[in-house]
């Protein structure tokens, strides 16, 4: 099961670093505020995923717990940026 694990973690590794750099690119350079909240918002998803594949291979309580953390915080993002964007106001 090792095996496959570590042969698997090289194959998604640079797919998920290459992921990142064209986020955080679309991040810096987002012509828009909602490309911008998308880039963040899909780092931050693919770090949680990238976090519970982490905690499998390690078996850590620790690290799906920081991921589903993460995952709650980009929806929670999502929702008042949404809320924002469509209001114009702060808060709840």
């Amino acid at each position: 099961m090792s095996s496959e694990v570590v042969m698997l973690m090289k194959i998604i590794l640079p797919l998920y670093v290459t992921a990142f750099l064209l986020y955080t690119v679309r991040a810096i350079k987002g012509p828009t505020i909602p490309d911008i909240i998308l880039a963040v918002d899909c780092m931050s998803f693919d770090i949680a995923a990238f976090m519970a594949i982490l905690a499998i291979y390690f078996k850590s309580v620790y690290l799906i717990s920081g991921a589903i953390t993460l995952a709650l915080w980009a929806y929670l993002l999502d929702v008042y940026i949404a809320n924002h964007l469509t209001k114009k106001e702060v808060g709840a």
